[in-house]
């Protein structure tokens, strides 16, 4: 069990913290590199897991690392974004935006107020 205390720590956070706790998975992958774990969610509670401006994904991964210190591990969190989520579509929207450069601003140049 003391190896799957990362696993455990994590699930015992983000169910606390979300609405559809039913809904909270973690994979647990190991290799050289060290222990990945990967979080999936249901879409409607990314906001909590990521908080203002990422703060409570980086705080739920800075103490993963305390954790996986303490048992010589190297743990790292991936938080999974389904197709289609809040993200994706935001990142979308910025590629479709046009660029202040790229605004055509010649019928406007020559208004005299």
């Amino acid at each position: 069990m003391e190896a799957f205390q990362d696993k455990a720590f994590l699930e015992t956070i983000v169910k606390s913290i979300v609405s559809h706790p039913e809904a909270v998975e973690v994979d647990r992958t190991v290799d050289e590199m060290g222990v990945l774990l990967t979080l999936k969610i249901d879409p409607s509670d990314m906001g909590y897991v990521i908080g203002r401006r990422g703060q409570t994904a980086q705080a739920m991964r800075t103490l993963l690392k305390i954790v996986g210190a303490k048992n010589n591990a190297r743990v790292n969190l991936k938080i999974y974004e389904p197709e289609g989520s809040r993200m994706a579509r935001h990142e979308q929207r910025e590629q479709a935006a046009p660029k202040a450069d790229d605004i055509d601003t010649s019928m406007v140049d020559d208004i005299t107020i």
